[in-house]
């Protein structure tokens, strides 16, 4: 474990460029709670992460769905759209993104969204309302201490939300009352290590992969650093700056399936490629030929080390069954 790293120092640099002292200063409070709050009740987060690529997007495209311009929102549509009188729930919906794309692609469903964060909340509700989806609603909750009905839900989806969870045993329990017969409980989710502890080869490997990018597309977003090594995240920075974040990621698919049966389940990689990409991501939004081939050659090299590791993301499907 990691107390404190040089990755820390500079990250707390390009928190302020990027998000300004304001964020920061979020942080200086006792309240885990308010801390955590912090780092999701704001829609417009200036940042360089890969999810920004649409090359990225269109790999983990092709290894969920098997198609590069499949999202899986439309693949868990063309699944389960047939099906009447679907009721779906997203825990941890944040901004809502994907939930108001499943609500446009199943106007029949009854879908609702649930967030402790006020005005990500809002910002899907407008969205909605603009957009005039009246199969959606946005509840306003903690989850832990919001009652779900018991075997209601066909669909329960967490997006990228379950890592932030604790006492996951507890939390999947309560899923799995929730979840009518032969529900689904859909995941795209990190499910790596806790707090982002990589080991020693990971982080070996992360800066490998960094070696394969131009030095140009290595300036960090919004500054003059260049990154030239990843030594990965210190414990105390990552506690202080959002004491949820992967807290208990390691135990997500235990806890999954010890409730669950696997319907399917793909890994779509992210062990290298992100941590790589960090910061840097925005050089790589517009492709050219050269930018092309140092994204691919960072593919090609995950695709290799996915041979022979656990993928740290993963989508999976599984159905409820009898304890």
């Amino acid at each position: 474990m990691r107390v404190f790293t040089l990755e820390d120092i500079r990250d707390i640099y390009i928190k302020i460029v990027q998000r300004g002292y304001g964020f920061i200063l979020s942080k200086l409070t006792l309240s885990e709670k308010a801390r955590t709050k912090s780092s999701f009740n704001d829609a417009r987060i200036d940042s360089s992460n890969c999810w920004i690529i649409p090359h990225v997007r269109a790999r983990w495209n092709y290894l969920i769905t098997g198609h590069k311009q499949t999202t899986y929102e439309e693949y868990v549509s063309k699944k389960f759209g047939s099906e009447r009188n679907v009721k779906m729930i997203s825990i941890g919906s944040g901004v809502c993104s994907h939930e108001l794309e499943f609500a446009r692609l199943n106007p029949s469903w009854e879908i609702t969204c649930v967030d402790f964060s006020d005005k990500l909340l809002m910002v899907a509700q407008k969205i909605a309302q603009r957009e005039k989806l009246s199969n959606i609603k946005f509840i306003i909750k903690d989850i832990y201490k919001y009652s779900l009905p018991n075997d209601y839900y066909n669909i329960v989806l967490f997006h990228s939300s379950l890592h932030h969870f604790k006492n996951l045993n507890h939390l999947i329990g309560k899923v799995y009352k929730s979840m009518a017969v032969n529900g689904k409980l859909i995941i795209n989710e990190y499910v790596g290590a806790n707090r982002f502890q990589y080991g020693k080869h990971q982080i070996n490997e992360i800066n490998r992969c960094l070696k394969l990018i131009d030095k140009d597309y290595k300036k960090v977003y919004k500054t003059n650093m260049y990154k030239k090594r990843y030594y990965g995240s210190g414990i105390v920075r990552m506690i202080i700056s959002d004491p949820s974040e992967c807290i208990e990621s390691e135990n997500i698919l235990p806890a999954i399936k010890f409730y669950f049966i696997v319907v399917e389940e793909k890994g779509y990689g992210g062990n290298l490629l992100m941590p790589a990409l960090k910061d840097i991501s925005h050089h790589f939004v517009d492709l050219d030929e050269r930018k092309k081939r140092c994204i691919d050659n960072v593919f090609a090299f995950e695709d290799e080390y996915l041979r022979h590791n656990n993928s740290d993301f993963i989508f999976g499907i599984y159905k409820k069954t009898k304890l």
